[in-house]
């Protein structure tokens, strides 16, 4: 079908629906306080849940998104999640963010490097629609990041410090450091300020390696002097955040923001280029090899050994995003007809399985048969992952951010079209 076709009117269409479905479901996250509620199967709040900085972080990104492009009520709601993180979620004693509030006020101890990469999102997207307080939240964002997360001598970042930033957990992650690329390349690209793309790349750097030294599957988990820890969580192989393997979801992932780096960093050396766009081939095909339909039915396992056979076979809704960014990102880099066969190969995947066609947005978790499964997702959390995969295959300046792409769209800038 052609609504499965990429570059075709029925498939921006589609995509145009998915979109519009995907903002509409999520009005009703913002909690009193600011913080984002959970949200169920048809978009009802979880009050009893915490009020997590993570997804306040991706849902002002993502109405920030809306409000671009014209989705009615997004600059209320981008407005109010950004209001939470200057407000109940920061620490105004130690700094920085905690990890949430729960449901009876009190905070979720500790201080995550991934939600502090979430905030530095957050507010760059929030800066380009000129939300109040988004460029102060920037400023102070990046400094806390700067004085406790960042790494400058491994060119990493560490992953989680105790509430009062004065004891730091010896575990090392390379997902807070994978969406740290996405932060850092994003405020290269509001704030013009090359260091943070220096520093994206530096992460890239050891990513490749490491990928390398193990036939192109990443490591997720490290000791504190980076050694890796394969066998981590062996016992407990689905956990959401450090699931025991291989998880080819983020080697997907990690290829589209190497894809990223590589346009952005070196676009006037074309070998460097081409380097980084073989090692983002590699690492994507390697995931689609491990990982799609592997037990024969169609969809992405969540995770898989070292020699690359399933462990947890469940389908997670971001996974299948990111597939579907990144398959149409290699299309428009190399112009093979097998990234766009695979495009409509998830797209079509999306329509008959994923996308919850009567209560709206996307199922977070199938089982091995396609089957809704809710034991590590249950409901709807937020919109990140599936808006910004109605967004990026058609951002076709695809080495800049994609607040900044659509912002210049919003503009009237015909350089990038979505």
């Amino acid at each position: 079908m052609n609504k499965y076709i990429i570059d075709t009117d029925e498939n921006k269409e589609y995509m145009k629906e998915l979109r519009n479905d995907l903002l509409s479901f999520g009005h009703k996250a913002v909690s009193p306080e600011g913080g984002a509620y959970y949200l169920g199967d048809d978009g009802t709040p979880w009050r009893d849940r915490p009020r997590q900085t993570w997804i306040t972080c991706r849902m002002a990104h993502v109405y920030s998104l809306g409000e671009m492009l014209g989705h009615k009520g997004s600059r209320q709601i981008a407005q109010a999640m950004i209001g939470g993180l200057c407000g109940e979620l920061h620490d105004n004693k130690n700094g920085g963010w905690y990890a949430g509030i729960n449901a009876d006020g009190s905070i979720i101890p500790g201080k995550q490097c991934y939600a502090h990469a979430f905030v530095i999102l957050a507010a760059c997207s929030a800066s380009l629609i000129h939300i109040n307080g988004a460029k102060e939240l920037l400023a102070d964002a990046l400094e806390v990041y700067d004085r406790w997360f960042w790494d400058e001598k491994e060119g990493l970042a560490v992953d989680t410090w105790d509430t009062d930033f004065a004891v730091l957990e010896d575990y090392r992650g390379i997902n807070a450091n994978m969406h740290t690329v996405e932060a850092f390349l994003a405020a290269a690209d509001v704030l013009h300020d090359e260091k943070y793309r220096v520093r994206a790349g530096r992460i890239i750097d050891r990513v490749i390696g490491w990928a390398q030294e193990n036939n192109r599957r990443i490591p997720e988990h490290f000791t504190k002097d980076w050694k890796a820890d394969l066998m981590l969580n062996r016992d407990k192989p689905d956990d959401p955040f450090k699931p025991f393997g291989a998880t080819p979801g983020h080697g997907i992932e990690w290829a589209r923001l190497i894809s990223q780096y590589a346009l952005s960093a070196c676009a006037d050396d074309r070998e460097k280029r081409a380097g980084f766009t073989d090692a983002a081939q590699q690492l994507y095909d390697r995931a689609i090899r491990d990982a799609w339909a592997a037990d024969g039915a169609p969809g992405i396992c969540y995770t898989t050994d070292w020699e690359g056979k399933p462990v947890v076979h469940d389908r997670m809704h971001w996974t299948l995003a990111e597939a579907i960014n990144t398959s149409a990102v290699l299309y428009r880099i190399t112009g093979l007809d097998r990234y766009a066969d695979d495009y409509a190969m998830f797209m079509q995947y999306l329509d008959e399985k994923v996308a919850d066609h009567k209560n709206g947005s996307w199922f977070h978790q199938l089982d091995r048969t396609n089957r809704l499964k809710e034991t590590v997702w249950p409901g709807k959390s937020d919109l990140y992952h599936a808006l910004q995969a109605t967004l990026i295959p058609y951002n076709k300046n695809a080495g800049l951010s994609i607040a900044p792409a659509v912002d210049q769209l919003n503009q009237g800038n015909q350089g990038t079209v979505l």
